[in-house]
């Protein structure tokens, strides 16, 4: 159950004062959903799900923004897509909106929501801080995008075809080396912070 105590500020609440929250927070949606839109076209295809940078920036919007927000994010995104914006990796080559949306990648799209909840949610409790929670929380909310994306690319294609050589396997690599990246970047950008708050 999440609780509404947050133990520990996020980056963004640290960077960006609180004080005209509807306007910050407006702000920083539609600059994640931009975000995610870009990464997603930053891609290296496989079949039937390509990989793209969209996973660190999934994890780094619910790490920076904490989960509310992080939600939000996501789901503008995803409401963004529904409505039949090109915003998700093969649109519009393979279909745009709602259809797009319950094919091959519609498991994985729901991870990024989880994801984001969970990893905001530790944020939130100061697994942003160290390199090691940081890692942690970045496992915990790439294992949430695969264990959805994995039930629903399965339901679609069926289980009898090679889910896993699809869906998990040939992303293992690059997506550790983007956990690295995140688990680095993440405690580094507090350090460079609290240096500037002194």
């Amino acid at each position: 159950m999440l609780t509404s105590t947050v133990s520990h500020p996020t980056l963004v609440d640290t960077l960006w004062d609180r004080d005209k929250a509807a306007v910050r927070n407006i702000v920083l949606a539609v600059f994640g959903s931009a975000a995610l839109w870009i990464s997603a076209k930053i891609q290296v295809p496989f079949f039937p799900v390509p990989m793209t940078m969209q996973t660190l920036v999934v994890l780094a919007i619910g790490m920076a923004y904490g989960w509310r927000l992080g939600a939000a994010t996501i789901l503008l995104y995803l409401a963004e897509g529904a409505a039949g914006l090109p915003v998700f990796a093969g649109t519009p080559e393979k279909g745009i909106g709602l259809a797009y949306m319950v094919g091959p990648t519609g498991g994985y799209l729901a991870g990024f929501l989880v994801a984001a909840v969970a990893v905001g949610w530790l944020a939130e409790r100061g697994w942003d801080r160290s390199i090691l929670k940081t890692a942690a929380a970045m496992f915990i909310g790439n294992a949430l995008i695969y264990l959805l994306g994995l039930l629903w690319l399965g339901t679609i294609v069926g289980w009898d075809k090679p889910v896993l050589d699809w869906g998990l396997l040939p992303f293992l690599p690059g997506d550790a080396a983007k956990l690295l990246l995140a688990a680095i970047a993440m405690p580094l950008a507090w350090r460079l912070v609290k240096r500037d708050k002194r």
